[in-house]
């Protein structure tokens, strides 16, 4: 259950580019990443104003310190061109493409970019939430070992794909979300679950991040503040786990098991995949122990 620790991305926060109160409020928020957005939160008469806004705040003082997306409407919309332009100049670590239905969305974006000169810097991240998109799920997430395509994370548009299936349940979402995990670590992506629309029942809110983490997912999307405590917790790894990993690499440290392929560990059989996996959970405890300070 461990992620690529390049980036904590246990809690991702939307914040309605449209919203002066919010964007300002941003910047103290203890998420991991926001995402401003420029698409479903933001109504068509107020799009160009939201995207003036945002550039507004971005280029301002109170920018967040926080990983920072940008989610544009698609290209094949009226407004997509323009988002994506001013997307790329406001200097994002990456831009969140909605409704991605196969590669061409994300090659697409890519070449575009590069078109503007675009730092090689800013990264894509898809959104899966529409039948086909989920279909392709594997395909798109094969961009993610080009490094040419830019793209490094997906996220689980759950509210639409359940919509669009007309699924009622997110027990019957369950299969295609563990298939949105497969097709990420695939591609070496970081992935993370949809949002959780009830704000205000945080407690059935942190059972499903610890679902979310249990089924391989690095972090998850959320609609209000009040929800970045319990992500954030869901998606750290415990003091238990903490001290397992430790055992497992001191283990592999003592001088008699340097070149061991398997040893035995608390009378249980541990491998060097263990080891990969105990050093990578002290990583992500460390970032998280350095976020916090």
């Amino acid at each position: 259950m461990h992620q690529p620790f390049s980036r904590l991305r246990r809690s991702v926060l939307y914040i309605p580019a449209g919203n002066e109160k919010a964007l300002r409020k941003s910047a103290s928020l203890s998420c991991d990443v926001v995402i401003f957005d420029l698409e479903d939160s933001v109504a068509p008469e107020q799009k160009a104003k939201a995207r003036e806004r945002l550039a507004e705040f971005l280029a301002s003082p109170d920018r967040p310190k926080h990983e920072t997306v940008i989610r544009i409407n698609a290209l094949s919309t009226e407004w997509g061109t323009e988002d994506l332009l001013a997307a790329s100049a406001l200097r994002p670590e990456a831009i969140l493409l909605p409704k991605v239905d196969g590669p061409r969305e994300i090659l697409d974006a890519g070449a575009a970019l590069n078109e503007m000169d675009a730092p090689r810097s800013i990264r894509l991240w898809a959104m899966i939430e529409t039948a086909q998109g989920m279909l392709n799920a594997g395909p798109v997430a094969e961009l993610g070992r080009d490094p040419t395509a830019r793209l490094s994370c997906l996220v689980a548009g759950t509210n639409d794909l359940a919509k669009e299936t007309r699924v009622s349940d997110r027990a019957n979402l369950k299969p295609w979300l563990m298939q949105m995990v497969l097709a990420a670590r695939a591609g070496n992506l970081t992935v993370l679950d949809g949002v959780f629309n009830d704000f205000r029942d945080l407690d059935a809110f942190a059972r499903e991040c610890k679902e979310a983490r249990a089924m391989g997912f690095d972090g998850k999307t959320l609609i209000h503040p009040s929800q970045i405590r319990p992500a954030n917790a869901a998606f750290a790894p415990k003091a238990e786990e903490i001290r397992e990993a430790e055992t497992i690499v001191k283990a592999f440290a003592k001088p008699e098991n340097r070149l061991a392929g398997v040893i035995s560990v608390n009378g249980r059989m541990v491998e060097r995949l263990h080891l990969e996996q105990a050093a990578a959970l002290l990583e992500n405890a460390r970032h998280i122990r350095e976020r916090e300070e």
